[in-house]
């Protein structure tokens, strides 16, 4: 009976894969099947070294995961830029569950109190609607059923576009560039940042020192992808 209901859905209001733009089956959900298999998936081998490499030894962030590698012009990069850009929300719960259910086991070892979006700057909030890190950290939340933060941590300067930066570049960009609030509620919290893609990983870096300034515990991170950044 579901089916039939989700059938005439369906035929009268049809649901369109933002990746290649065609018409879902009943039974995929958001994305169709095609293009997830599609997606080139970050293997723990590949984890390892992006955190050793992005992380490691600052005393920053104490942990890292991520579900796929960026490809630029392919499927996932289509997903995410319906997110960002055309308020395709339900891409990002999506996104933010399959984060969740493919690394419950380590984030569960992480003993997480909070997930904590990285947030925009109230310009670039205002003129999008909203914070696409947000919808992916609401698909997390609920897959792991760890409370959403949105109040810990402001961005108080508005930086540039750091497609074009190199590493030092992007690090001078964002210095300062967040505050924490609520002070006293974060202390000694174990925090999970979450951002859509991880590049040099200056963004999540800056957000981590602010919160363990502000006297959190520990900052850990998670992506829906991560690209293979080089000078």
């Amino acid at each position: 009976m579901l089916n039939l209901f989700a059938e005439i859905f369906d035929f009268f209001l049809p649901r369109i894969c933002p990746a290649c733009n065609t018409k879902l089956s009943v039974d995929e959900k958001v994305v169709c099947y095609s293009c997830l298999s599609k997606i080139k998936i970050a293997t723990e081998e590949t984890l390892k070294f992006e955190y050793d490499r992005k992380f490691k030894g600052q005393n920053i962030i104490s942990g890292f995961t991520s579900l796929y590698i960026f490809e630029k012009d392919k499927e996932l990069q289509q997903i995410i830029h319906s997110l960002k850009y055309n308020q395709k929300f339900l891409a990002g719960k999506f996104l933010g569950k399959k984060l969740g259910e493919t690394n419950s086991y380590k984030i569960s070892s992480w003993d997480i109190d909070c997930i904590v979006p990285i947030p925009l700057h109230h310009l670039k909030k205002t003129e999008r609607g909203y914070n696409q890190s947000f919808y992916i950290a609401k698909g997390l939340s609920k897959s792991l059923n760890i409370q959403i933060s949105k109040y810990f941590l402001k961005r108080k300067k508005f930086t540039q576009s750091q497609t074009t930066m190199d590493l030092i570049e992007r690090e001078e960009n964002m210095k300062e560039a967040f505050v924490a609030k609520k002070t006293s509620k974060l202390k000694g919290l174990n925090i999970l940042l979450v951002d859509d893609v991880i590049t040099t990983g200056s963004t999540i870096k800056e957000c981590g020192k602010t919160l363990l300034n502000a006297n959190a515990d520990k900052v850990y991170a998670a992506s829906i992808a991560i690209t293979d950044f080089t000078d």
